[in-house]
C-alpha cells in the first residue's frame, strides 16, 4: 500500500480573517472607473484608496489608525484633471505618494503626518511626458527617487523625481497597451505583459528585451506578472475558453513553463501580490470575493495551493500592507485592505504558533526603506540588492524626510557632470548636502537659543543683585 506523504510547510495553516467592524474605514466613495488596478495603497503610515470625485481625480489618504466612518468633507487629495488611475507609495518615504491619471500626467505628493484643514491641491512636482493616459505607477525597489510609470502611448518612462527628469524612456518595445509591470528584486530587470498577449523581461538601461514569451495564456484578456524570489516570473491569464490559469515561467528557458494551472471560469483579472521572504504569493480577483494563496517552491509541483480566504462581498480593489507595517507579535505574516463599495476591510493573515517568541523562521530580515542607490548610480550601471532590517523588536522607522525637488536650470547648456564620488561637502550627493544644510540650520538655532538663555540668566542675576543690595 502506498503512503500518502504531506507536504511539510510552515505556510501549511495560514489563516485569513477579516478585522472586526470598528477596525474598518466606512463611507468612502470608492472610485467606479473602470480600470484593473489595486486602486488602493497602503505603507505603516498610511492608507490612500482611489475615491469618486467630480470634475476630476482624486484620493484619500487616512492616517491608519482613523478607523471608523470618514467624515465626508474629509480633506482630499486632488490636482489631477481626469480620473486618477493608479498610486503607489514611495518604499524610501512613507509620506510620499505618486498617482497616475487620465489626464496624461503623473503627480509627485508630500503627505503631511497631520491632517490637513482642506485639501491638498499642490503636488511637490508634475511629470508630463505621456501623451496618453497613465495607467500603471511603480517606484524602483532600491534606489532613491526613481519612478516607473507606463501609459496608453504604449511607452514606459523612468523618472528621476528628485529633478523631475526624464531618465529613460522606453518607446518602441510594446507596439500595444501594456497590462502590468513589475521590477525585480534589485531593480535591474522589468517583467512587463502587453494586449499583444507577449510577456517580456527588459534590461531598462540598455533598452532591450532580454527574453520573451509569446501566448503564456492564450486568451485575449489581461495578463499579470511579478518576479519571485528565485528569479522565475509568475503569471495570471486566461486559457483560450476564458478560464483562469496561473503560471511559472523560467525566463532562461520560456519554452516550456515551469508550471501552469488553470483556476475557475471567472472573468475578473487575478491580481498577484507576492511575498518574497515567505514565497507565497495571494491571488485577489477584481470582483471575487475571496483571495486564494499558494507557496512557491524548488519542488514539483512548484506552485502548491494553500488555502482560500472567503468573504461575503466582492471586492472592488486591494491594497497589500508591506513586510515592515505588519504586527510582528500576533504571528502576522500579511494585511490585506479590501475594498468594498462604500468601505474599506482590513483583512489579517497569521500563523497560528502557540510560543509568544519573535518567530525568526517567519520574519527573516526584510527590504527596509532606506535607498540602496542614488539615482544617478543606478542608471550609470550599479545595482545593489535592498537594504535589510531585522523586524526582531517590532520595526522603528526612521525620522521623517522631506521630498525635495531640485529644479534645473533650462538656461544652463553645459552637458551634466559625470557622477563621481566625494568626501567634501560641496560635492556630496543631494541628499547628503540636505542632511549637512539641515544639521547646521539645527546646530544654529540651538546656539541662538543657548545664547538668549545665557543673557536672560545674566538679567535674572543682575535683578537679584539689585534687590539683595537694597535690602542691605
Amino acid at each position: 500500500m502506498s503512503r500518502r506523504v504531506v507536504r511539510q510547510s510552515k505556510f501549511r495553516h495560514v489563516f485569513g480573517q477579516a478585522a472586526k467592524a470598528d477596525q474598518a474605514y466606512e463611507d468612502i466613495r470608492v472610485s467606479k472607473v473602470t480600470w484593473d488596478s489595486a486602486f488602493c495603497a497602503v505603507n505603516p503610515k498610511f492608507l490612500a484608496i482611489i475615491v469618486e470625485a467630480g470634475g476630476g481625480g482624486a484620493f484619500i489618504v487616512l492616517p491608519l489608525a482613523k478607523t471608523g466612518r470618514v467624515d465626508k468633507n474629509y480633506p482630499l487629495v486632488t490636482g489631477h484633471t481626469g480620473p486618477v488611475l493608479d498610486i503607489d507609495w514611495c518604499p524610501h518615504n512613507d509620506n510620499v505618494i505618486a498617482s497616475a491619471s487620465d489626464d496624461t500626467t503623473v503627480m509627485v505628493w508630500q503627505i503631511p503626518d497631520y491632517t490637513p484643514v482642506r485639501n491638498i491641491t499642490e503636488p511637490v512636482i508634475t511629470l508630463e511626458g505621456h501623451s496618453k493616459r497613465v495607467g500603471i505607477l511603480s517606484w524602483h525597489p532600491t534606489a532613491r527617487n526613481v519612478l516607473l510609470s507606463a501609459g496608453g502611448d504604449n511607452v514606459i518612462i523612468l523618472w528621476n523625481v528628485g529633478t523631475g527628469e526624464v531618465l529613460l524612456s522606453l518607446d518602441d518595445i510594446h507596439p500595444d497597451v501594456i497590462h502590468s509591470v513589475c521590477w525585480n528584486s534589485n531593480g535591474s530587470l522589468l517583467a512587463t505583459t502587453c494586449k499583444d498577449k507577449t510577456l517580456r523581461i527588459i534590461d531598462p538601461r540598455k533598452s532591450q528585451v532580454v527574453a520573451e514569451r509569446f501566448a503564456a495564456h492564450e486568451g485575449m484578456r489581461p495578463m499579470r506578472a511579478v518576479f519571485t524570489r528565485l528569479g522565475h516570473i509568475f503569471t495570471t491569464g486566461f486559457t483560450r475558453m476564458s478560464q483562469r490559469e496561473l503560471g511559472l515561467w523560467d525566463p532562461n528557458n520560456f519554452e516550456e513553463p515551469v508550471a501552469l494551472q488553470e483556476m475557475d471560469t471567472s472573468n475578473g483579472v487575478l491580481l498577484p501580490f507576492y511575498d518574497p521572504d515567505s514565497s507565497i504569493v495571494y491571488l485577489c480577483g477584481k470582483g471575487d470575493s475571496s483571495i486564494r494563496y499558494f507557496e512557491i517552491t524548488e519542488e514539483p509541483p512548484f506552485v502548491h495551493y494553500l488555502n482560500t480566504f472567503s468573504s461575503k462581498e466582492p471586492q472592488r480593489g486591494m491594497g497589500f500592507m508591506p513586510k515592515r507595517g505588519l504586527d510582528v507579535s500576533k504571528c502576522e505574516i500579511a494585511r490585506f485592505y479590501k475594498l468594498h463599495e462604500r468601505k474599506c476591510e482590513p483583512i489579517v493573515m497569521t500563523v497560528p504558533r502557540k510560543s509568544d517568541l519573535f518567530q525568526d523562521d517567519l520574519y527573516p530580515d526584510t527590504p527596509g526603506p532606506e535607498p540602496a542607490l542614488e539615482a544617478d548610480e543606478w542608471l550609470s550601471g550599479q545595482d545593489a540588492d535592498p537594504v535589510l532590517i531585522s523586524l526582531k523588536e517590532g520595526y522603528v522607522p526612521p525620522k521623517h524626510r522631506e521630498l525635495r525637488v531640485t529644479k534645473r536650470n533650462i538656461l544652463d547648456v553645459r552637458p551634466p557632470a559625470s557622477p563621481q564620488r566625494s568626501q567634501s561637502a560641496s560635492e556630496a550627493p543631494l541628499s547628503q548636502q540636505h542632511t549637512l544644510e539641515t544639521l547646521l540650520e539645527e546646530i544654529k538655532a540651538l546656539r541662538e537659543r543657548v545664547q538668549a538663555q545665557e543673557e536672560r540668566i545674566t538679567a535674572l542675576e543682575n535683578m537679584l543683585c539689585e534687590l539683595v543690595d537694597g535690602t542691605d
